[in-house]
């Protein structure tokens, strides 16, 4: 990655409201520019606090914390969007800087809302409905009308019948994919409806006001678009990435994706209209389908990505830098790749382990640090178990052309699930 430091003064803190794996990885990146990073966390044991300046120790939506906190920076960014809009409105109207602002993440911290959004603005996204207003009531039958006999019937019986049980609403099929419009990621708050028996379960435990249900997507790839935008209203975008996902959790990322110029251009143009629309300041990832339907809208993150991971060593500003240079007021630097390719592969838990961050599967580790053309970023978490993202290696291919990085990053994923395989459950 390049990245100079500002030929400035020393630079204020910024603040990030949270202290996972994002966060560290964003103090990481704004220590090379010799910008100091506050973090609010109300755990000690985050990733993020061993380098943070300091640390305001409150929960991610401890609005009072984020007083302490834009106190003492010059302003504010989110690890994730789960953070209280309305609790920090006040703040906002008192001039915090939060970057990206609160109106601007308004629409995209609920899927229904991201949905509603896309709509508005005619991009392309999967079929949808909120989840209560996927069954409807079934239209009501005159009995002996329908039997084509009211002759002998007495009076008394002749009425419509009642409606049976509700049915879907008419164009819909099962299966179907059932999503939390808020609070879900990694698979959690999703919900695979093969039948009517899975919806009736998936309806007596949650509240069907607070989820969506999408018709199943045909597609032939994932594909992930990183996309950032300045305080000038500068927009820039990183090469379109293909994902895999295992169990609804990313799996591995290949860079550049192996799609065509079109497809790519297709991709800027969605995410460039998205932020231009939305006036949103900082980085921002939008996760697509593509099958016979064309590219369509799955997910969008407000804030540096999963598949942007592969950034730190493939592109000349990673996507951590870009969006500590975008906070701080710098200059965008540029997002082009240094290198011809890039595998990036997700390390996720395969058993519970409870030895310390630094023992927790040293052995593996070593091992694939050792590959070639490998770096390895390991989160520190305390506590690991199948399925939480515990690091991540990415892996430089030499190509050349698409058809070489794609022959070269199925042999680096081999490499890596010799010495780490996939969790089981």
């Amino acid at each position: 990655m390049v990245s100079s430091s500002p030929a400035t003064q020393r630079l204020p803190p910024i603040g990030v409201v949270g202290g996972g794996q994002l966060a560290w990885m964003l103090a990481a990146a704004a220590g090379e520019l010799q910008l100091p990073v506050l973090v609010q966390t109300a755990d000690s044991h985050d990733p993020a606090v061993r380098l943070a300046s300091d640390v305001i120790q409150a929960g991610v939506r401890d609005v009072e914390g984020t007083r302490r906190l834009a106190q003492r920076c010059s302003a504010i960014t989110f690890e994730n969007e789960w953070v209280d809009l309305s609790g920090l409105a006040p703040l906002a109207a008192q001039g915090v800087s939060f970057v990206p602002s609160l109106t601007a993440l308004e629409p995209l911290v609920c899927k229904r809302s991201q949905r509603e959004l896309l709509r508005r603005l005619n991009l392309p996204s999967p079929p949808w409905l909120p989840l209560d207003e996927l069954l409807v009531a079934q239209e009501p039958v005159d009995q002996h009308r329908r039997e084509g006999d009211d002759r002998h019937a007495d009076h008394h019986d002749h009425h419509p019948s009642l409606g049976g049980p509700p049915v879907l609403r008419a164009g819909w099929t099962f299966p179907l994919m059932a999503k939390a419009a808020t609070g879900g990621y990694d698979g959690k708050g999703t919900a695979l409806l093969r039948d009517r028996d899975d919806l009736d379960a998936l309806l007596e435990r949650v509240d069907p006001e607070d989820w969506i249900a999408e018709k199943l997507v045909e597609f032939e790839q994932e594909l992930s678009q990183l996309v950032c935008r300045d305080r000038h209203g500068q927009v820039l975008c990183y090469p379109l990435v293909r994902t895999h996902q295992h169990r609804r959790v990313c799996d591995w990322v290949l860079a550049p994706a192996p799609v065509s110029h079109a497809l790519q251009a297709c991709a800027r143009n969605i995410a460039t209209s998205l932020v231009v629309a939305l006036d949103y300041v900082g980085v921002l990832s939008i996760e697509f389908f593509y099958g016979p339907s064309g590219l369509q809208v799955n997910e969008i993150a407000p804030r540096t990505h999963n598949s942007g991971h592969v950034t730190i060593e493939a592109a000349r500003t990673s996507q951590f830098a870009q969006q500590a240079r975008i906070v701080a007021g710098l200059p965008m630097g540029p997002v082009d790749f240094q290198v011809p390719g890039a595998l990036m592969v997700n390390l996720l838990g395969f058993e519970d382990n409870d030895a310390s961050p630094d023992e927790a599967y040293r052995d593996q580790r070593q091992a694939l640090a050792a590959l070639p053309g490998a770096s390895l970023h390991w989160y520190g978490k305390h506590g690991a178990r199948p399925g939480r993202k515990l690091g991540h290696i990415t892996l430089l291919l030499e190509g050349p052309g698409p058809a070489a990085l794609e022959q070269q990053a199925r042999e680096r994923l081999a490499a890596v699930r010799a010495l780490w395989p996939l969790p089981s459950s």
